[in-house]
């Protein structure tokens, strides 16, 4: 979406959709503005991938399993070294190209969709108003699941050992 006005830039938003058994699904996400000065970098990196990772893992203190796509930050010799570092942290790589498989790639067409009809705003308020629409989705654990249910995949769990 363009911005208006000086020092107008993007605003990056990195989300994730944890789901346990017996719990209601959560959205956690990071977001990042830039500003477009020179030498800023103009994406998220791997360190603010992984302290979106490292939240979720303090909120839910439990081992995660991460189903992620090939976005070449997520798939990078320093992300690898930062995972590897996690050993409660397992990671699947998707298919090279399955955004259907992605149930984050529903909430951002959700979240865009929110956004269509707004004419250019200052950097600032667009980040407030991606912040806005995030933090409502936040408590609506069933939109959250229909997001999860849109890519036909299921969560068949082991049977328990005796």
């Amino acid at each position: 979406m363009k911005v208006s006005g000086r020092g107008s830039g993007r605003v990056s938003v990195a989300g994730l959709l944890a789901m346990r058994p017996g719990s209601r699904t959560r959205l956690c996400h990071r977001l990042r503005r830039h500003t477009g000065r020179k030498g800023e970098r103009r994406s998220l990196s791997e360190h603010d991938y992984i302290a979106l990772i490292d939240g979720i893992h303090q909120l839910v203190r439990a081992p995660l399993v991460l189903v992620w796509d090939r976005l070449n930050t997520h798939v990078s010799h320093a992300m690898r070294d930062l995972i590897s570092a996690r050993e409660w942290l397992t990671v699947f790589i998707q298919p090279a190209y399955a955004p259907e498989l992605n149930a984050v790639e529903y909430l951002w067409a959700h979240v865009k969709h929110s956004l269509a009809n707004l004419a250019n705003v200052a950097l600032d308020r667009l980040a407030t108003l991606v912040r806005n629409r995030l933090k409502r989705l936040q408590y609506r654990p069933d939109v959250l699941d229909g997001f999860l249910a849109g890519t036909g995949l299921s969560l068949d769990l082991p049977p328990p050992s005796h």
